[in-house]
């Protein structure tokens, strides 16, 4: 069978691979703290370790530590984030959306892409926060179950209602409840990210994929199929397709998608578990199909127009990274006005046009539509109402669960 081979690297597909690993997803990032440890000890559960080098265990120490606000002195705002993850003027290499709020508040960002992995980067945090010190950081990015492990730990401050009119007007539905963070206290979505099914059009060669099932059980694909080595991805979608919801499952029903995940591999339908680098085995049709993110997607069907998505009847997964204030924060009124003046339509528009995730500004599309007209009609940037209706969010974990579920999962995926 004719497979699809790129002469070289192009723009856009280079930048899928360099935007994905914003979010720690790639075989060695996200994870590779539990692959370094003992079933994961200090990734997950290791907090008792660090107490032993004296540094106080997490869930001792006091949350919600404010300090003086010297925000009206210091018109500053310090802002840790993932590379590649805000707009950039390939010019001049400044960030339009930075200055123009420099311009419309005075105060000035400092923001630095030093977020390369959510693990790595709560290793790095962790004994300056238990500790009740400022981290020197005034806003920082997490994926959604690392924000949810600060907020129960009591590491992030409680955010000002006053300070966030757009923020609080313009948040989708979508976005506003999750059981981590009820009425979004502590968060804002920085982007959201889609989980669906990607497929290459020429390596299926006529096969049709329309759920997860395909991807298990349909011969024709055996050894041609990808997964995830984000475990909340990949069973949160396994589970969907077994009638489960991720928002309320309990053990047995997670073993049992382990279970019929593992019967796949025995068999040999699925090909391996992945980081960003599904990318390539999508576009050049070693996978057939595989489970994917969605701004990935968007930036592949650029370069091949053999790449398609699927979301399945019975959902697809979302998670969100987040904008959080660290406990002892210096600068946390203006940390909370940045955030807000990501939620005006204008930037939030801009931002979106260039980093092509999910939106979380309700709203944004005629803006979206100003600067690019197929992002603003593209429900893998902006899902209408029916798409969302579909979106399905994996439950926060207890420290327990987190260990457990990751220990079975590693052990499936052969980390």
């Amino acid at each position: 069978m004719e497979q699809y081979e790129p002469d070289r690297l192009s723009l856009a597909r280079a930048a899928a691979m360099r935007r994905s690993f914003r979010n720690g997803r790639a075989p060695f990032t996200r994870r590779s703290l539990l692959r370094a440890t003992a079933g994961g000890a200090l990734a997950v559960g290791g907090l008792g370790a660090l107490s032993a080098c004296g540094i106080p265990a997490a869930d001792k120490n006091p949350g919600g530590m404010s300090a003086e606000d010297h925000s009206a002195k210091e018109k500053v705002v310090n802002f840790s984030n993932w590379p590649e993850y805000i707009d950039v003027d390939d010019k001049t290499k400044r960030h339009p959306t930075l200055d123009s709020f420099a311009r419309q508040t005075g105060v000035q960002v400092k923001y630095t892409e030093d977020i390369n992995d959510n693990d790595e980067f709560f290793g790095k945090i962790q004994p300056e926060l238990a500790a009740g010190h400022d981290t020197g950081r005034d806003l920082i990015v997490l994926t959604d179950w690392l924000a949810a492990r600060m907020i129960r730990l009591g590491y992030v401050q409680k955010l000002d209602p006053s300070n966030l009119p757009h923020a609080f007007a313009s948040l989708s539905d979508q976005f506003r409840a999750p059981d981590w963070d009820p009425g979004r206290a502590y968060s804002y979505p920085w982007q959201g990210i889609s989980t669906v099914i990607a497929y290459n059009k020429k390596a299926l060669d006529g096969v049709e994929v329309k759920s997860i099932s395909d991807l298990l059980d349909n011969p024709k694909l055996k050894g041609r199929v990808g997964f995830l080595t984000e475990m909340r991805d990949s069973i949160g979608m396994t589970m969907l397709d077994m009638g489960k919801d991720p928002a309320k499952f309990t053990d047995d029903d997670y073993d049992a998608v382990i279970d019929r995940l593992q019967k796949a591999v025995d068999k040999g339908q699925i090909r391996r578990f992945t980081g960003n680098d599904y990318t390539s085995d999508l576009t050049k049709g070693d996978f057939a199909a595989c489970v994917a993110w969605g701004g990935d997607i968007v930036q592949l069907q650029a370069d091949n127009p053999d790449v398609g998505y699927v979301i399945p009847d019975s959902g697809y997964m979302t998670s969100t990274d987040n904008m959080l204030i660290p406990n002892k924060a210096r600068h946390k009124t203006n940390a909370e006005r940045l955030i807000d003046f990501f939620y005006q339509p204008e930037p939030a528009a801009e931002l979106a046009a260039y980093v092509n995730y999910v939106s979380p500004v309700a709203g944004v599309q005629p803006y979206l539509a100003r600067i690019d007209k197929a992002a603003a009609s593209n429900p893998l940037i902006l899902p209408d109402k029916a798409m969302q209706a579909k979106s399905h969010a994996f439950r926060a974990l207890t420290q327990k669960e987190e260990t457990a579920y990751q220990q079975k999962f590693s052990k499936l995926t052969g980390a």
